[in-house]
């Protein structure tokens, strides 16, 4: 490889709180255009702020997940610039004292394309907290503005430029976003504006330590966008050094559809945004008490889930992976396991039936229980009912949202386990099928799972099949 790519990465995600930043607004997605706005957040003369202390105590949690250290003095200060979005023509933000600095995560696994990748950890800079802008809807020949985003909590965490692929950047991206839905901080889903990502990227020959000229990239709505937009950037500042040519810093938008970036601004200089600590907002100072404090209330990450569950519930690794990609499910996985007898099965009817079922409301809109789902599978373990009938009562659990036990004594579907029942039924099959009784007699085994459906149909499902093999065994062999 004739050049190596330098890349970082700038994340905006919004904190999961009731009210904006510095005002009693609600923080709410969905609601109609400028309805969650106050004279605060619209910035009218006069008005003060007032911090949102479950922002900042948000803020730190992340920190903290991240392995940084917390800073015991921080301030905001107010970053001025004049653009639509910005009501008061300036933004609070920090800038030199920052409540988060120094940190790390680790990503490794399968990559994006499919690739392994060796366990590297990406350093993280700095978080820092501010308010987020309002959100700018382009139409033909004019534009609108939505204030009701203006103020709410957006944490900002900027990488080290310690990635060299777009693999590394998409697992840094997941790794992140995983951490903060896990740790409470906020919910980063990308269609919502809720997670957004600007990529500065480089090349520099191989073995050169000087960074190459920085380009910034715009506009990336989903982590795959960033991938395909690190790639793309990487193939096409490669063919400008190729040909002689230098690149310009710049600030490039990306459009998905087409896969190409485009020119948004030059940047002959740094933006002067004329910082200044905000009057209106006395410093944060925290203790180590308060920092300690908080680090005992973090919750279990997917990663130390994921082994606690092999290790706990003897799960594979590859049924752990897919119950932690979301922490509602895990909990959900954790509930039903411990009220089973074998939570492997749990993990199985979970990772099958149930995410096969769930719609885009994901658990929130399931009628079935963790209580339920663990009642339906024991009635499984202990032949109560048999395993292609614990599905049809599983369909009718998640329609009605009954009870298994219910479905099953209304509908009359478990099984008959009473030998002298179940042997007038296995001789009524053997008496009906005398072909292939004879065929099995003659060294066919296969035929004998035949006669097992023949003797479950007869039986209306109802026989244990376990029980049915056995006889029919006992049987031909006299």
């Amino acid at each position: 490889m004739k050049y190596e790519a330098v890349i970082g990465l700038e994340v905006h995600a919004q904190v999961r709180t009731e009210s904006k930043m510095f005002c009693g607004c609600p923080n709410k997605y969905g609601c109609e255009p400028n309805t969650n706005v106050c004279p605060v957040c619209m910035g009218y003369p006069g008005v003060l702020p007032v911090p949102n202390r479950e922002a900042i105590r948000k803020t730190m949690i992340a920190g903290l997940l991240t392995e940084c250290t917390i800073a015991k003095f921080s301030k905001f200060d107010r970053k001025s610039y004049f653009y639509p979005d910005m009501p008061k023509n300036y933004q609070i933000s920090q800038y030199d004292l920052p409540f988060c600095v120094g940190g790390r995560i680790r990503v490794s696994g399968i990559g994006f394309s499919g690739e392994e990748m060796a366990d590297k950890y990406i350093g993280i800079t700095r978080i820092h907290l501010e308010e987020d802008v309002a959100k700018l809807t382009h139409f033909h020949g004019a534009s609108g503005v939505d204030y009701n985003r203006a103020g709410v909590p957006l944490m900002e965490t900027v990488s080290e430029p310690d990635m060299r692929s777009a693999d590394e950047a998409y697992a840094y991206l997941t790794k992140l976003r995983e951490i903060f839905v896990y740790g409470g901080v906020g919910d980063c889903d990308m269609e919502k504006g809720q997670m957004r990502c600007d990529v500065n990227i480089s090349l520099r020959p191989v073995g050169r330590i000087e960074f190459g000229t920085k380009i910034e990239l715009k506009n990336l709505n989903s982590f795959r966008a960033v991938h395909r937009a690190i790639e793309y950037e990487i193939w096409r500042q490669a063919e400008i050094l190729d040909a002689g040519g230098t690149i310009r810093q710049e600030t490039r938008g990306w459009n998905d559809d087409s896969g190409e970036s485009y020119l948004m601004r030059t940047k002959e200089q740094a933006h002067d945004y004329r910082y200044f600590p905000d009057p209106d907002l006395t410093p944060v100072v925290t203790t180590d008490e308060e920092i300690e404090a908080l680090r005992r209330t973090l919750p279990e990450m997917p990663e130390a889930m994921r082994g606690r569950f092999v290790e706990q519930y003897g799960l594979t690794a590859y049924d752990a992976e897919v119950l932690t990609q979301d922490r509602e499910l895990a909990k959900y996985f954790e509930a039903v396991a411990v009220k089973v007898k074998t939570p492997k099965v749990a993990a199985n009817w979970i990772n099958s039936e149930l995410l096969r079922e769930l719609g885009s409301d994901g658990l929130a809109g399931c009628r079935i229980s963790a209580e339920d789902f663990a009642g339906l599978l024991n009635l499984v373990e202990d032949n109560t009912i048999s395993g292609r009938t614990g599905k049809e009562v599983f369909s009718e659990m998640l329609a009605t949202g009954k009870s298994a036990k219910s479905i099953v004594d209304a509908k009359g579907l478990a099984q008959v386990s009473d030998s002298g029942a179940i042997e007038k039924v296995v001789d009524e099959a053997l008496a009906a099928n005398q072909k292939q009784v004879g065929q099995y007699l003659a060294g066919n085994e296969n035929v004998l799972m035949y006669l097992v459906g023949q003797v479950m149909k007869l039986s209306r499902g109802k026989a244990n099949p376990k029980l049915v093999l056995e006889l029919l065994k006992s049987k031909l062999a006299k």
